[in-house]
């Protein structure tokens, strides 16, 4: 399986409209989310464990992660990677002024294990990374094929924010 990608176009100053455009590949999100349920069965058919223990321990891990992201620690999960928080606010001028009432939003941050990391030059089939173009995938006919599949880097932006954005369009 290939990781998707769309090809998007940006000017080369954004501020000037007559600057030329240059494309990036950016990664999409295809097909249903991967859920605690459907990852719990995946685990279960691959070990011995039944499914409820894995989805058990799974949901005490992720309260047991809040609890010490909320109590300051950083989590760090080997071969995996490290959470923790960060926080936004508003600047004030005077120190005595900086409260936690200032502080308007707070967010997780993930940093990935080397282990998790994808590695584009690798030579490992579980470890290489697979790249298809979505468009190319298309124009070539329905399940024709690899259509524009290539391995290698971009400029490419991934994750959760292209969820809801019609890969094709």
């Amino acid at each position: 399986m290939a990781v998707p990608f769309k090809k998007v176009g940006y000017r080369k100053d954004f501020r000037d409209k007559n600057s030329a455009v240059v494309y990036h590949p950016r990664l999409v999100t295809m097909g249903q989310t991967v859920t605690l349920k459907s990852i719990a069965y995946e685990m279960k058919e691959k070990s011995s464990l039944s499914y409820g223990d894995i989805k058990s321990v799974l949901t005490n891990f992720v309260e047991a992660m809040r609890t010490a992201l909320y109590n300051g620690h950083s989590v760090n999960i080997q071969e995996f990677g490290v959470f923790s928080l960060s926080s936004h606010s508003t600047g004030v001028a005077d120190v005595k002024d900086c409260t936690a009432k200032t502080i308007t939003s707070v967010k997780i941050n993930f940093r990935a294990s080397s282990s998790v990391k994808p590695n584009l030059t690798s030579t490992r089939a579980g470890k290489k990374i697979d790249f298809l173009d979505v468009q190319a995938a298309v124009d070539d006919g329905e399940g024709s094929g690899n259509g524009g599949s290539s391995s290698g880097s971009g400029s490419g932006a991934g994750g959760g924010d292209d969820q809801e954005e019609n890969p094709l369009g």
